[in-house]
């Protein structure tokens, strides 16, 4: 299974998802991106187009990545996993620094993509003491089905929770829904 790995803002292609996703034994297509210099849409561009030209088959999204995972997902119609999304990104990059006010009305625009995802190739793992994203409460009620994973110590990185466990168990179990 070939898997389409995002990081999130400041974070690095070699990510603790990539490293549970690697550890599982996927073959994985991770990026290095920089959220700062790059445009929210060129971003999107730059990983639909590695995500088709790669016949990716689910793409792993962990924080501002998680935005773009669900947006791909939507657009491609395929599975995706989502590690403490940042599904407002215009709300939480400007808290951490990020100043680009066009990207910030370009986070806006490619929010309304959201509204056409299928929640059911959804699965979202959320750490319950996330220090930096505090809106958990919209993810868990757009992406309400069973594969809404809570883990009551995990942070905000994912290497707070057992990420490999939890891929290995939800990406198989997610595939059999798909056949």
């Amino acid at each position: 299974m070939k898997i389409l790995n995002i990081h999130g803002y400041h974070g690095n292609a070699a990510n603790s998802a990539y490293e549970a996703l690697r550890e599982c034994g996927f073959d994985i297509i991770s990026l290095q991106i920089d959220y700062d210099r790059s445009s929210p849409e060129a971003i999107m561009q730059l990983l639909n187009s590695q995500f088709t030209n790669n016949f990716c088959d689910a793409v792993v999204g962990t924080s501002l990545g998680g935005f773009f995972a669900a947006l791909i997902s939507s657009k491609n119609e395929c599975p995706c996993v989502l590690v403490n999304p940042c599904l407002m990104p215009f709300l939480h990059l400007p808290r951490l620094g990020y100043v680009s006010d066009d990207g910030v009305i370009e986070y806006i625009r490619l929010f309304s993509g959201l509204a056409d995802i299928d929640s059911s190739r959804v699965s979202t793992i959320v750490g319950g003491q996330d220090e930096l994203i505090d809106t958990h409460d919209f993810t868990r009620q757009i992406f309400q089905n069973e594969r809404y994973i809570l883990v009551p110590d995990g942070k905000h990185s994912g290497a707070t929770m057992p990420l490999a466990d939890i891929f290995r168990d939800h990406m198989e179990a997610f595939f059999e829904d798909e056949t």
